[in-house]
Parts: structure tokens; sequence; C-alpha cells
């Protein structure tokens, strides 16, 4: 089992850049698939991105490529999301997650393992 615990959002003015946190604590990190999701208002939660148990493969949802980038620190168990060039469209509470699987996939329900969330907002 792993828990995990995201910091780094807040408030941000559009074109602005932030950098999320995601800090893996139990079993070991490397096992896990790692992904970031997000949920705004009154919609389905969403794939962000994800990255492999290597860091040698990443997925991002077409709405952030380009913009967004996963990584993943394995001496520090954490994995990031820096986002740069913000839109108000970007403004939700994004979640980190862990798969405990080697294939990276989209769907949420996939993972096994979900921090609390953090908000994003972006202000225009």
């Amino acid at each position: 089992q792993v828990q995990l615990v995201e910091s780094g959002g807040g408030l941000v003015q559009a074109g602005g850049s932030l950098r999320l946190s995601c800090a893996a604590s139990g079993r070991t990190f490397s096992s896990y698939t790692m992904g970031w999701f997000r949920q705004a208002p009154g919609k389905e939660r969403e794939f962000v991105a994800a990255i492999s148990r290597t860091g040698g493969r990443t997925q991002y949802a077409d709405s952030v490529k380009g913009r967004f980038t996963i990584s993943r620190v394995y001496a520090k168990n954490t994995v990031y999301l820096q986002m740069n060039s913000l839109k108000p469209e970007d403004t939700a509470v994004y979640y980190c997650a862990a798969r405990d699987a080697i294939v990276v996939v989209t769907r949420s329900r996939e993972y096994d393992y979900w921090g609390q969330g953090t908000q994003v907002t972006v202000s225009s």
C-alpha cells in the first residue's frame, strides 16, 4: 500500500506556472505507475498525465500537451507536475494517483491509490 500527499496548488494568473508535488510513502515508490488527474466543479475527473515505473514513458492529455511535464524523483519518493502557460480552464482540484502495474493508462478506475487533492485556480 502507498499513501499520497499532494502540495503546490494555489492561485495564479493566466500564463503563469505552478509545480505540483506528490509525496509517496509506504511501499516502494518505484513499484508504481504514477498519474495526475483533475476535477473541475460539475465535471468528471479527467486524466492529465502519467509516468511509468521507470520514468521512461510519459503520457499526456491533449489539452495539456506541450504545457505540462510530469516527472519523478526516486530519491525523494515524489512525482511532480510542472504546469506552464496556465489557462483559466486548467482550474480544478488536482489529484495524484498510483497504479500497481507496469502499463501506463489514462482511466481513473485503473488506479489503486489516491491523494486528497490540491486546488489550482487560474485567474483570467
